[in-house]
Order: structure tokens, then sequence, then C-alpha cells
């Protein structure tokens, strides 16, 4: 399930420092861009979008065509996999998603996790189709959200509360939560292999809810279950590189890049470049991690800052990238302004 080729991307998740580094940003597909929203309102609704190839495949190459990106990112939503494992997912204007509740772990094994799998085949056909289109330098990124983040929102209902549901499984409720997380993990598994199958590049991990977690409970729902996953994905013949994103993971960083197996690791707007050199090795691949606010700002300390991280980053694999995702708001000349900055050497 291997895929090779010309692409500064993956010569540095090979462990290779590039210069000047590659770079693309998360969520670069989105409501900056007026030919994402003209292609948005030909969908019913979020849903329909995804699950249309023709206008996610559409959605994943606009910002490669405008912004000649080292990579793109696979159009979808990391609660596809809860869709499709059963539970009822709606994306309310204005809400953000809504999850059906889980109360116990057997709420997720309403469908075998093949079965879920297979139920996301049109995010296999809009893989194809945008590979079928990349130029050959520009790498294809697959993606799924981890674990704990799907299950955080089986168990909340919805991303925009305290997450204390969540944490209250896991520390009162252990085997439940951990059973729960396995469920999304094999599911997942199934669904990164076959979007590899249809030709992604690479894979990366969102787990976008890590923050704030005490250090033991960080071991358990973030290192431990990527860990799973990332070696489930090994056995089942799956080579291609894996970026771990554990937003908020802090001074656990370290750990994290130490025990889960992940390729390189995705680097949130908090990391302080000192701390990420002196404590992961001098060849293990970063990606990360300008303030996607300061995109929006621009200016002065917008230049200095792509300065500062390429300076701190220079001799290592680094892929330049955000810290989180691009805003709406965010100008189409400030993302041009970084793209010139960091290309011109």
């Amino acid at each position: 399930m291997a895929t090779t080729g010309g692409k500064k991307f993956l010569d540095v998740l090979a462990g290779k420092p590039v210069s000047p580094p590659p770079v693309w940003m998360m969520r670069q597909a989105g409501r900056h861009l007026p030919e994402y929203l003209e292609t948005r309102s030909r969908a019913r609704d979020f849903l329909d979008f995804c699950y249309t190839p023709s206008l996610a495949a559409e959605a994943t190459l606009q910002p490669v065509r405008r912004y000649g990106m080292d990579a793109a990112i696979l159009f979808a939503d990391i609660l596809l996999i809860l869709d499709a494992m059963g539970l009822e997912v709606a994306f309310e204007k204005g809400e953000g998603p809504r999850v059906e509740e889980i109360e116990k772990p057997s709420d997720l094994t309403r469908v075998k996790p093949q079965a879920a799998a297979h139920k996301l085949s049109p995010v296999y056909e809009t893989v194809a189709r945008v590979k079928a289109e990349l130029p050959p330098s520009c790498a294809l990124i697959g993606f799924a959200g981890s674990p704990w983040t799907v299950t955080l929102y089986a168990i909340e209902g919805r991303g925009k509360t305290d997450k204390s549901m969540a944490w209250r499984w896991a520390h009162g409720r252990p085997a439940d939560l951990a059973e729960a997380m396995d469920h999304v993990g094999e599911a997942t598994a199934h669904y990164l292999a076959a979007q590899v199958e249809a030709g992604a590049d690479a894979l990366m991990l969102f787990d976008s809810w890590a923050e704030g977690l005490p250090d033991n409970i960080f071991e358990e729902v973030i290192i431990a279950p990527t860990k799973r996953l990332v070696a489930r994905l090994r056995g089942m013949g799956v080579t291609v590189p894996i970026i771990g994103f554990p937003r908020g993971a802090g001074v656990m960083v370290p750990d994290y890049v130490a025990a889960t197996g992940v390729t390189g690791v995705g680097l949130d707007t908090a990391a302080h470049p000192k701390f990420i050199n002196a404590n992961l090795p001098a060849n293990f691949p970063v990606q990360g991690h300008l303030d996607p606010l300061l995109l929006i700002e621009g200016g002065g300390r917008l230049d200095a800052r792509v300065d500062e991280l390429l300076d701190a980053y220079r001799g290592r694999p680094h892929i330049f990238n955000l810290g989180h995702g691009v805003r709406p708001e965010t100008p189409i000349a400030n993302v041009e302004r970084v793209l010139a900055r960091i290309r011109k050497g």
C-alpha cells in the first residue's frame, strides 16, 4: 500500500530536511476561498457535500490550484466514521456538529468495522478522483480523527462543551472508555487503510481534544489508543507515513512521539520551538505551527514569525503549516504572502 514519487512533503516525512520546507495549511480547503463557497452551495448540506465525490474532490483540489501547495488533504470530516458506525450525525448551521450520544460501548457496535468502512466508499472515490488530478509534486493526505477525539463526540453529543462527560468516563469508567475507543479505532483502521488503497500518500490523525488532560489520563486516552491504531494499520500492511496531531499536548509531545509510532508530529499554536528541538530527536519530522489569527492580521509581525519558525527548524525535517485551521476571515493575500516568504528560500 505504499506510494512513491518526487514529493517534498514525503521526503520530509522520510526524515530528510528540505529547504525551503514543503507547505500546506490545515483547513486550506474552506470558507476563506470564494470557489469553496460556490462549490459548497451545490450540496444539500454538509454531509451531502462530504459524500458527493465530485464536490469533495473539487474542494480538495482548489487550494492546490490557487496556491500550489505541496500537499492536498482530503475534504471530509472526522465525524463521518460515527455516521458510518450507525450514530445519527448532523451539522447545524451556527451550532456545529451534533452526534447521537452513546450510553455504553456497545452502542458503537451496531455496524461491523469493515461494514462501516464500506459505507464510506464515496470518500475513497474522492481520494481516487483527487489523486488522478494532482500534479506529480503534490502529495495527498488522507485523515481521520483519533479514537479519543471521535469517542468524545459520541459521549458529549457535540464539540462545544467543557468535555466533562468524556473526562468523567476517563476517571470513573476507564474500562468502558477503552472499549469504546477500541471500537472506534478498529473501524478507523479499516477506513484509513481504504483511503491508502484509493491513493492517499500519507495519513493524519487528528486528536483535536488532547488539550488540558492530566498526564495519566493523556497516557490512557491519547497515547495508548493512538499506538494501537498505528500498530493496527501497520499490521494491515499500511506503510505510508502517519502524522499525529495531538492538539494542546504541550509537554506530553515527546512522550507521544516516543510511544505511538507516528512518523511525524503536528504542532499546535502554543508549541515552543526550543522545547521541541530540545526534546525530540533531531531527525524526527515536525509540522506546524503558525498562529491562524496572526495569518489574519498579517503585516510585519506575520513576516517575522514566519522567519522565526523557518530558522527554528532549519536543518530538521519540517513541514510548514498552521497550529490550527485556516479561519474563514483569513485574507487570501496573507496566505499568498506567507507562501512567497517561505518559497524565497
